[in-house]
This record gives structure tokens, C-alpha cells and sequence, in this order.
């Protein structure tokens, strides 16, 4: 996938509202935008402004929106189930504000449960990915016992453990101190030059320290 095109979106909690902030003040609502492979974009918003729906519109997982989503032309609302299974575990990647780890499973079993459906990582190099971010002694660590920020390294490694096209990070460093931060801006940039792919990220203050191609204010 080499384009993921915005046409006239908008949010349906914001129909009737056109004219009334927030949406009056984006630069993506109401408005035509194109997110190309290869570049980075870091998309600025206050809460509640629409940046989570906005990432869960890109990856399918709502459709309670105005406006169409193209993937290199092509209406994302044609496509069905495989299609999708296909753009998630090869095209797009996401990691959610939410992050959706399973807590009875360990740090390792939570990763792996992406990275076995593409085999795209070793487990050396997942274990490194762990290490850089300073949870390798979690490895065996139930994820109900990790502290947030914990979590949300392990959320990160295991969206970085697939082929993607574009990597979607729904404010990725909220609970992550400075080291930990640029150490996550680090290894999504590699990652995305390696693929050739795009970064996707929002924040509402603590903004991933990675240099954008492009600064968006949703």
C-alpha cells in the first residue's frame, strides 16, 4: 500500500457541528489528505478531537464516519473480511491508545501473538527490541503485573512485529519517561526505514521525539 487518502471525513459525533470547534480547527476533517509511504507524520490534537477514531477508522475496526478512506484508490468500506485480515497482518499496523494486551498472558506470549502470524521478527530479536526498552526482565512476566508504561513498551514491540506499510501509533510514549521515549522514536524509525513505511503518530502533549515530515493539528 502506497496511499491512504482522506476525502471530506468526518466523524458522525460531529455531524451538524461543521462550524463549531473542534472541527473547524482540524486540518484533516471536512478536508481532502493523502498519508504516502515513507514519510512521517505526527498528528497533534487535544482530547477528544477525534485522533483515537481516526486510527480506527484507517484500520477498519469502526466505520461510524462520513466521507470515504481510499487505500491507493480504492474504497476501504469494499473491503471484507479477508481483505482486511490481509492489510492488518501485512499493510498496516496499529498500536491502540488502549494498547489490548491480555493479562493473564506474559510479556513474550502477548508479542508473539503477532509476530507467529508472520514469523517477521526472531525471538532474538524480539528479546533485544525488550531490552532496549528496559523490560527484558519482564520476558515472563504476566502483562496484569506491569506497570502502564511497561505495558505500553510491550504494546509497541508487538506492533512492530509484522510487515507494514504504514504504522499507526496512537500516542505510543503517553507514560514513557524521556530515554524510554526516544528509544521507541529509535526503533519505529528504523523499522519504518527498513520497510520503506510510514509513521502515523498522535499525542496530546507528549509528543514521540521523532522528526515529522509533516505536523498536523487535528
Amino acid at each position: 500500500m502506497n496511499r491512504i487518502e482522506l476525502k471530506n471525513l468526518l466523524p458522525d459525533v460531529f455531524r451538524g457541528a461543521e462550524k463549531e470547534p473542534p472541527v473547524s480547527l482540524s486540518e484533516l476533517w471536512l478536508r481532502d489528505f493523502a498519508f504516502e509511504k515513507g514519510q512521517t507524520y505526527l498528528i497533534v490534537a487535544e482530547s477528544g478531537t477525534g485522533k483515537s477514531s481516526l486510527c480506527s477508522y484507517i484500520y477498519g475496526n469502526r466505520h461510524d464516519y462520513q466521507g470515504r478512506i481510499l487505500f491507493d484508490g480504492i474504497d476501504s468500506r469494499r473491503n471484507g473480511i479477508a481483505r482486511w485480515s490481509e492489510i492488518r497482518r501485512r499493510e498496516i499496523a496499529l498500536l491502540p491508545q488502549e494498547m489490548r494486551l491480555f493479562p493473564e498472558l506474559t510479556a513474550m506470549e502477548n508479542i508473539l501473538l503477532k509476530n507467529n502470524l508472520t514469523n517477521h521478527k526472531t525471538r532474538a530479536e524480539i528479546e533485544e527490541m525488550m531490552r532496549r526498552l528496559e523490560i527484558a526482565d519482564k520476558i515472563d512476566s504476566p502483562a496484569a503485573i506491569l506497570s502502564v508504561g511497561q505495558q505500553q513498551r510491550v504494546a509497541i514491540i508487538r506492533a512492530l512485529c509484522q510487515p507494514f506499510d504504514f504504522l499507526i501509533l496512537d500516542e505510543p510514549v503517553s507514560h514513557l519517561d524521556a530515554r524510554n521515549n526516544a528509544t521507541v522514536a529509535a526503533l519505529a524509525a528504523e523499522e519504518a526505514k527498513v520497510q520503506g513505511a510510514a509513521i502515523i503518530a498522535t499525542s496530546v502533549g507528549n509528543h514521540l521525539s521523532i522528526d515529522a515530515d509533516v505536523t498536523i493539528h487535528l
